[in-house]
């Protein structure tokens, strides 16, 4: 493998391109023309434009992605996360153009795409599930006969996608019938598939998962866990990991039921295995993520496992160059996603351009992001500026270096989730660990966000007016740079 073609942008394109150089491996950024003057087009050996801003016109373009993978000269790519990184036939068009695909078979994508088809999968391996059914419900008088087999309140779920789109809860038999019409009718419009499911509503779990990670010839290992249940809108804001709840003989029994949900769709590469848990500690499978996860990052913090390169070794055909005995845990990592979004008006997301933008430092500091001062935060994709990873050698040091690092991270011309991160980890349900996936709804007020810090907001203010003007026309220049020392090169098509 001497060229990785990266399917992706922003922070994980540059992610990806990072390890791949380490490992003296050439780089090809396909970016959109919104994308034109961002870092990680820059910091590839080659980059080229695959179309407009909007993705179904350019990342989502299999076809462009692979057709530029053979003009120039790429022996395999590398989807990231999001876009094509869990389409299975993304995947097999990769394989059948004679590249390989930096992740899983389409076989196993499909398997686990689907999460009826995961649940009937792991259920043969005798792994926990959610009480409900593991088949597409066909009318609302099946609904009512599994409602009231499994009691109220059920959760209705597409089979297909995620972040909450298709998903209902229903209370009571006089909701079910309007609920599961909605849910459908999401469902098809979000996917352009209306299968749905049923399961019991755990009502105030915890959202845990499990980073594994396998081989061609049979070999896996689980990284152990990561708690990712502080979210808004079910998608995740916060994760840490270890968990603050797990006891070793429950993370070693989730992490074999994790390895037997891999082995159950012959699995390989790194992939994430989620689950609920109750608040008497019993954990059911969700579903399983057949990609690299945003969060991956707490998982090297506390491992010093790098999980690109043991995906691009995989890939390669090589064996895991660790067995699970091998694996510790060090540590505890904390990791915030600094988004584009408002805290005070319900996270929506915020756009405009970062007049002001410094990072944090230090040790035990992280900073994994997509963009630079002076840029826009463009409307087209995620919301997400960066992730602020603290690692320190207990929980308690790691929220304080988090903290740190909140009050050195500058930002000004959008609103960001930075305070709401450093009032979240200040919090005595998170220091104490006593939380779940309602820690938003539970605790959060707008209002709490409120009292600003005046010596914060005098120095940001001074760094804004003193540095701004200086760094303005550097940005200008860097954008307009067509070529560096290193050799890269743009095309434009």
């Amino acid at each position: 493998m001497q060229k990785i073609l990266v399917a992706n942008r922003g922070e994980i394109a540059v992610r990806v391109m990072r390890t791949a150089k380490d490992m003296g491996i050439k780089t090809v950024a396909v970016f959109s023309e919104a994308d034109r003057d961002m870092p990680f087009v820059r910091y590839a050996d080659e980059a080229v434009c695959i179309g407009p801003a909007a993705s179904s016109q350019s990342y989502l373009r299999a076809d462009k992605i692979i057709e530029v993978a053979k003009q120039t000269g790429a022996d395999a790519i590398h989807p990231g996360y999001g876009f094509l990184s869990e389409n299975a036939s993304f995947s097999k068009a990769v394989t059948d153009a004679g590249l390989l695909f930096i992740g899983p078979s389409a076989h196993s994508i499909e398997i686990m795409g689907s999460k009826i088809g995961a649940k009937q999968a792991a259920k043969k391996f005798n792994v926990p599930m959610v009480p409900g059914t593991d088949k597409p419900i066909q009318d609302v008088n099946e609904a009512r006969v599994i409602a009231e087999q499994t009691g109220y309140p059920i959760l209705i779920k597409a089979s297909a996608g995620g972040g909450g789109k298709g998903m209902r809860v229903v209370n009571n038999d006089s909701e079910l019938e309007e609920q599961l019409r909605t849910a459908k009718s999401e469902a098809l419009n979000a996917f352009g598939n209306d299968d749905v499911f049923i399961e019991k509503y755990v009502g105030a779990p915890r959202h845990i998962e499990i980073q594994l990670i396998g081989d061609q010839h049979g070999n896996y290992a689980y990284l152990f866990e990561r708690e990712c249940s502080i979210q808004r809108r079910h998608q995740k804001l916060i994760e840490e990991a270890p968990s603050s709840c797990l006891t070793p003989d429950i993370r070693k029994e989730m992490g074999e039921c994790a390895v037997a949900v891999a082995r159950s769709c012959n699995y390989y590469g790194a992939g994430t295995v989620e689950f609920l848990v109750d608040e008497n500690m019993n954990f059911y499978f969700l579903e399983m993520n057949t990609r690299l996860q945003v969060e991956h990052c707490v998982t090297e913090m506390i491992t010093g496992i790098d999980l690109v390169k043991e995906q691009i070794n995989v890939a390669r055909g090589n064996k895991l160059s660790f067995a699970q005995e091998d694996l510790a845990i060090n540590g505890h990592a904390i990791e915030l996603r600094v988004c584009a979004e408002d805290p005070m008006n319900n996270f929506l997301p915020d756009t405009g351009t970062l007049e002001m933008y410094r990072i944090p430092k230090g040790p035990g500091i992280r900073v994994d992001d997509g963009f630079e001062e002076g840029q826009e935060i463009p409307v087209f994709y995620d919301s997400m500026i960066a992730k602020l990873v603290a690692h320190a050698p207990t929980r308690d040091e790691a929220i304080a270096r988090l903290c740190r690092a909140i009050d050195e991270y500058y930002i000004q011309g959008v609103q960001t989730t930075l305070q709401f991160g450093k009032w979240a980890v200040q919090t005595e349900p998170f220091r104490t660990g006593l939380f779940d996936t309602k820690f938003i709804d539970k605790y959060f007020k707008p209002e709490y966000l409120q009292q600003q810090d005046e010596e914060g907001g005098q120095v940001a203010a001074l760094l804004a007016a003193g540095i701004w003007e200086k760094h303005k026309a550097r940005s200008l220049v860097n954008s307009s740079i067509a070529g560096n020392s290193n050799g890269w090169k743009m095309r434009r098509k």
